[in-house]
């Protein structure tokens, strides 16, 4: 949801992206590879952005006066810190509290999937099988983070429980998103044509959803 904020030179908008990084800084100051390091360990599979977007998002903050900036120095290296203001903080609790935005599900795999007549079985087979692959992918990466809060190494341990919570959701979306693939790829390798099954079958296999997957 995008909310308009008064700066000195213009009124802009916010968007989920502003605020995500205004989260983020509300943890502690950030560097512009810290902010972007961070989106990803935390926010990549439920709010993906270009990295692009992470690094010129705090400069808009700052505009906005919702964050300051300062430099610092490493030897011979200088570095952007971002820090977050009263204002920033006051436009994050009221961006919390507002209605939000209905979820979306994004794949361009699922998209070909769905129009597979037009290729071949392989294709849909392939795509399947990509969809998988990327779903292995999600639950690894939120194994890894719970080993890492595990040995102690996790950043913001006291608000691991908010963390987890999420990503609980996550790693269940991508844990079935691998049993429909296992089953969808039966399903089609057994299929003459990209789309063999009859209406009966697809009717039943809609009413099936929630219960485990049967080939």
């Amino acid at each position: 949801m995008d909310t308009p904020v008064e700066s000195k030179s213009q009124t802009r908008r916010l968007t989920t992206t502003s605020y995500a990084v205004l989260a983020v800084l509300a943890l502690r100051d950030h560097s512009t590879y810290e902010l972007a390091k961070q989106m990803h360990l935390s926010m990549h599979y439920l709010w993906p952005r270009a990295e692009s977007n992470v690094y010129a998002e705090p400069k808009r903050l700052v505009a906005a006066a919702l964050a300051v900036s300062h430099e610092e120095w490493t030897g011979d290296r200088r570095r952007t810190i971002y820090s977050i203001t009263d204002a920033g903080r006051a436009a994050l609790g009221a961006w919390l509290a507002l209605p939000s935005s209905r979820q979306r599900y994004e794949s361009e795999a699922v998209l070909k999937l769905l129009f597979g007549e037009h290729g071949s079985r392989e294709d849909m087979l392939e795509s399947i099988r990509a969809l998988r692959e990327d779903a292995s992918v999600g639950m690894a990466h939120w194994q890894r983070v719970a080993d890492l809060y595990d040995s102690g190494d996790g950043d913001y341990p006291h608000r691991f429980a908010l963390s987890a919570l999420v990503a609980r959701l996550l790693g269940e979306q991508q844990a079935v998103t691998a049993r429909w693939a296992a089953w969808a790829e039966q399903v089609v390798s057994s299929w003459d044509e990209s789309s063999a099954a009859d209406v009966e079958w697809g009717v039943a296999t809609i009413r099936a959803t929630g219960e485990p997957f049967d080939a």
